[in-house]
C-alpha cells in the first residue's frame, strides 16, 4: 500500500503531522505526490472510516478532509461530506465548520453559507462563543445584515469581537444610526470598547457626509483613553483625510507621538490628491531623515506626486533610493516609476524602468504604450503592443485607446481593424472614449464607412462620439468652415490656452516680451525657391500675425515656465504653418531646449534645429 493510503488509514497519527501537509513546499509536495490521496468518494467505501469510530479523535481525518473542500471552494462536495458524516454519527469539529464559514464570506457565497449554518443548527447543541461569532462573521461579509443581526440576538454570550463585527458590519453599510445604537448598548452592558471597535466604525467614513460622525468618534476615543493609540489615531488621520478635512488629518499627525509607515502615507496621500505635491515631497523628505522604513507603496505615492511636478531630478533620487532597497523590479513599484518618467517625457528612462520589473501588469504595459504615442512614437507604441499580445497579461481599455491613437497617427488601416477585433473579443469595446478613439481612427485612415459603423452601433453617442465622428465628416470631406486656431500647454498640472495675438494671459507682458526676443534671435534661412505659402507670408499683415500665432504664444510661455532642462510640449488644433515650423526649429537650436508640437496631423521632435518630420508633414 504506498506511503500516502497508509497515511489516511493509519488513525493514530497525531493531527499537527497530518495538517502540516498545508505548510510543505510545493516541490516537496510534487515528490511526495500527495494529489494521490483519496477523495471522500474513495474513502466512504472504507467501512472502518465511517462506521467503526468510536471517539472523536477518530474524525480527525474526516475534518481535515472537510477543510481542505473548504479552501478550494468546494461547497457542493462539502455539504455532501458533511451529511455522509451526519449520517454516520461523525461529530463535525468546531475548526471545520469556521474554515466552512469563513471560506463562504470569503466569496461572499450567503446561499451556501445559510446551508452550512442550518448543518450545524441541526448537529450542534451548543455552539461555542468562537463558532457563533464565525457565523456572525461569515453573513457580516455576506452582506446580509438581516441574518447577521437574528444570529447576534441569539447569541447566549457576547464578546467583544461580536460587538466589533456587527457595528463596523452596520457601518461599512451606512446604516450610521443603527450602528450608534449597538455602540451605546454595548457601553451600557459595560463592554468596553477597544481600538478595533473605532477603527471599524471610522474605516467606513469615506466622504465629506461621514465629518460631522468622525468627529464624534474622534471625541469618544478620546474620552476612553485611546487618544495616544498610534493605530486608533492613524485611522482618525486617514479618515478625515477621506472626508475632504485635510487640515484635521495634519492636526491629528502632528500630535501622534508613535508613527507608522501608513500614518505618513495617510498624508502623502491627503496631499496628492489636493495637489499639494510640493507637500508630499516635503512629508517623504521628513520620513528619510527620520529613518521611517520605507514601502512600496511610499514610492508609488511620491512619485505620483513627483509625476504632478514633472520633477525630473527629485524623481531620479527616489529612483536612487528604489534602487537601493531592492524594490526596482516590484510592479507595485516599477509601474509608477515607468510612469513618471513618462510624464516627464523621459521615453529612454521609462523604457529602462519597464524592463527592471519582473513581472510586469496592464497597467506597466499601459504606461508604456501611452508614453510611445504621448511623445509620437507610434511605430514604437504598435511594436510593444505586439509584444504585450504575446504574454499572458490581460489588455486594459486604456492601451487599446492608445493604440487607436497611434493607428490614426499612422493612417495605419490594417493594424487599427486588428486591434478593433482583438478588442471585441475582450469584450473591451463599449468603453468611454474608446469608441470614439475608434471613429477618429477610422476616419484618419479614409474608411468614413467603418467609422459611421461604429457611431451607429453606440446606443447613447455623448459629446465625445459625437465630436468624433463630425470631425470624421469634416475631414474627410473637407468642406466646413475652418475652426479657429488655438494652441495650449500645460504646466504643473493646469492648461494654458492661446489663439493668434492672444492677450488675456495673466502673464502677457513677460510672455510677449520673450516672443520679442525670440523673434529677433532669430533669422529666417532663406531658400532658392519660394513657395506659395512663403509669398502669402510676405505680406505686411501676414508677417505681423505671424509672430503672435497662437503655438509661438504657448511656445513662449513654456520656455518661461519650465525648468531650463526640460522639454517644451505644445499641442494645436490645427495642422502648424511653415513659418511656426520653421520658427520652432532655429528655437530650439537657440535655446538648446527640446520643443515637442503636437498639431492635428502629427508630433514634430525639434532637436537642435532639425525636426523628425523631416520637414514633411
Amino acid at each position: 500500500m504506498p506511503t500516502t493510503v497508509l497515511l489516511l488509514c493509519h488513525h493514530s497519527i497525531p493531527s499537527p503531522l497530518i495538517t502540516a501537509h498545508d505548510k510543505i513546499p510545493q516541490s516537496i509536495k510534487a515528490a511526495a505526490n500527495f494529489t494521490q490521496i483519496p477523495s471522500w468518494a474513495s474513502l466512504k467505501s472504507n467501512p472502518p472510516s465511517l462506521q467503526t469510530q468510536e471517539n472523536n479523535n477518530k474524525s480527525q481525518i474526516e475534518s481535515i478532509h472537510l477543510i481542505s473542500l473548504s479552501k478550494q471552494g468546494k461547497f457542493k462536495e462539502a455539504r455532501e461530506f458533511l451529511k455522509q458524516m451526519e449520517d454516520a454519527g461523525i461529530s463535525v469539529s468546531p475548526r471545520s465548520y469556521h474554515c466552512l464559514f469563513e471560506a463562504c464570506g470569503k466569496i461572499k457565497s450567503l446561499l451556501d453559507g445559510r446551508l452550512f449554518h442550518e448543518q450545524m443548527q441541526r448537529t450542534v447543541t451548543n455552539p461555542s462563543e468562537f463558532l457563533e461569532n464565525s457565523v456572525l462573521m461569515m453573513y457580516c461579509k455576506c452582506g446580509s445584515l438581516a441574518d447577521a443581526s437574528k444570529v447576534f440576538d441569539e447569541m447566549r454570550e457576547r464578546n467583544l469581537f461580536s460587538w466589533n463585527t456587527i457595528i463596523a458590519a452596520y457601518a461599512e453599510n451606512g446604516v450610521f444610526d443603527k450602528a450608534f445604537c449597538l455602540f451605546s448598548n454595548m457601553l451600557e452592558l459595560e463592554t468596553k470598547p477597544n481600538g478595533s471597535t473605532y477603527i471599524g466604525f471610522l474605516r467606513s467614513l469615506l466622504n465629506p457626509c461621514g465629518l460631522a460622525i468622525g468627529k464624534q468618534i474622534h471625541s469618544h476615543a478620546i474620552r476612553s483613553g485611546l487618544g495616544s493609540n498610534a493605530s486608533v489615531n492613524t485611522a482618525i488621520s486617514n479618515m478625515y483625510m477621506k472626508c475632504g478635512w485635510l487640515e484635521g488629518a495634519e492636526l491629528v499627525f502632528e500630535k501622534m507621538s508613535e508613527k507608522n509607515a501608513v500614518t505618513w502615507t495617510g498624508i502623502m496621500v491627503g496631499y496628492t490628491q489636493a495637489e499639494r505635491r510640493i507637500d508630499a515631497l516635503a512629508l517623504f523628505a521628513k520620513m528619510v531623515n527620520e529613518g521611517v522604513e520605507l514601502d512600496e507603496y511610499v514610492f508609488s505615492i511620491v512619485l505620483k506626486a513627483c509625476s504632478g511636478l514633472e520633477e525630473l531630478n527629485f524623481g531620479r533620487q527616489i529612483h536612487g533610493h528604489i534602487v537601493k532597497l531592492g524594490l526596482e523590479s516590484e510592479v507595485s513599484v516599477g509601474t509608477p516609476l515607468v510612469d513618471f518618467y513618462v510624464k516627464c517625457s523621459n521615453l529612454e528612462s521609462a523604457s529602462k524602468a519597464f524592463e527592471w520589473i519582473s513581472e510586469p501588469n496592464d497597467v506597466s504595459w499601459s504606461a508604456l504604450i501611452t508614453g510611445y504615442c504621448q511623445m509620437g512614437e507610434f511605430e514604437e507604441a504598435l511594436k510593444t503592443f505586439e509584444s504585450l499580445r504575446t504574454r499572458s497579461v490581460d489588455i486594459n481599455s486604456f492601451t487599446y485607446t492608445s493604440i487607436f491613437q497611434a493607428c490614426s497617427a499612422l493612417a495605419d488601416f490594417n493594424s487599427g481593424a486588428q486591434t478593433h477585433a482583438d478588442a471585441i473579443k475582450s469584450g473591451l469595446v463599449a468603453y468611454q472614449h474608446g469608441e470614439s478613439a475608434m471613429i477618429t481612427m477610422y476616419s484618419r485612415c479614409g474608411r468614413l464607412d467603418y467609422a459611421t459603423r461604429v457611431f451607429e452601433s453606440i446606443g447613447d453617442p455623448d459629446a465625445v462620439a459625437w465630436t468624433a465622428i463630425i470631425a470624421g465628416y469634416a475631414y474627410q470631406e473637407r468642406n466646413l468652415r475652418k475652426e479657429l486656431s488655438s494652441s495650449w500647454i500645460t504646466v504643473k498640472g493646469k492648461v494654458h490656452r492661446f489663439i493668434v495675438g492672444d492677450k488675456h494671459h495673466p502673464q502677457t507682458e513677460e510672455i510677449y516680451s520673450k516672443l520679442e526676443a525670440l523673434n529677433y534671435s532669430v533669422k529666417k534661412k532663406e531658400t532658392g525657391l519660394l513657395t506659395e505659402e512663403d509669398v502669402s507670408n510676405s505680406l505686411p499683415e501676414r508677417k505681423e500675425q505671424l509672430l503672435v500665432h497662437s503655438e509661438r504664444l504657448a511656445l513662449a510661455f513654456g520656455l518661461i515656465s519650465t525648468p531650463s532642462s526640460a522639454p517644451v510640449f505644445v499641442f494645436k488644433n490645427l495642422r502648424a504653418c511653415k513659418d511656426c515650423h520653421d520658427f520652432c526649429k532655429q528655437v530650439s537650436s537657440i535655446t538648446g531646449r527640446e520643443i515637442v508640437v503636437r498639431d492635428s496631423f502629427r508630433f514634430h521632435h525639434f532637436r537642435l534645429g532639425e525636426c523628425t518630420c523631416n520637414d514633411y508633414w
